[in-house]
C-alpha cells in the first residue's frame, strides 16, 4: 500500500522559511516521481514541484520556481521541499503526491491528472 506522510508545516512570518518532508513507503521509490501540490482556500489544487525517484530530475511550476527547492533522500524514501522567502499567498494545504512511471511524469511536468496517491496534507500559513 502506497503511503505518503507529510511533516514540517506550520505558521511562519512573511520572508521566513520552512522545510516540508514527505516520507514515502509501500512502493519502489525509483519507479515513481514524488511531487508537491498545494491548495489555498477557495482555489484549485496546483502543482508546485516534483522530483524523479530514479534520477533526481526536477520540475518546478511557476508557483514553485525561484523560492522553493525540492530534493530527495532515496535511502530514506523521503522527499523535501525547502521553501524560502515565503509570502502570505503561499498559505495553503500542501500535499505530497506519488506518480507512477516517474521518468514519464517529469517529461509531462507532473500534471495532477497522473497522481496515483496523495498524502493527508499539511497546513502552511504565512502571516504578513
Amino acid at each position: 500500500e502506497v503511503q505518503l506522510v507529510e511533516s514540517g508545516g506550520g505558521l511562519v512570518q512573511a520572508g521566513g522559511s520552512l522545510r516540508l518532508s514527505c516520507a514515502a513507503s509501500g512502493f519502489k521509490f525509483d519507479d515513481y516521481a514524488i511531487g508537491w501540490f498545494r491548495q489555498a482556500p477557495g482555489k484549485e489544487r496546483e502543482g508546485v514541484s516534483c522530483i524523479s525517484g530514479a534520477d533526481g530530475r526536477t520540475y518546478y511550476s511557476d508557483s514553485g520556481n525561484g523560492r522553493f527547492t525540492i530534493s530527495s533522500d532515496s535511502a530514506k524514501n523521503t522527499v523535501f521541499l525547502q521553501m524560502s522567502s515565503l509570502k502570505p499567498e503561499d498559505t495553503a494545504v500542501y500535499y505530497c503526491a506519488a506518480m507512477n512511471r516517474g521518468r514519464l511524469a517529469l517529461i509531462l511536468e507532473c500534471p495532477i491528472s497522473i497522481v496515483g496517491a496523495w498524502g493527508q496534507g499539511i497546513q502552511v500559513t504565512v502571516s504578513s
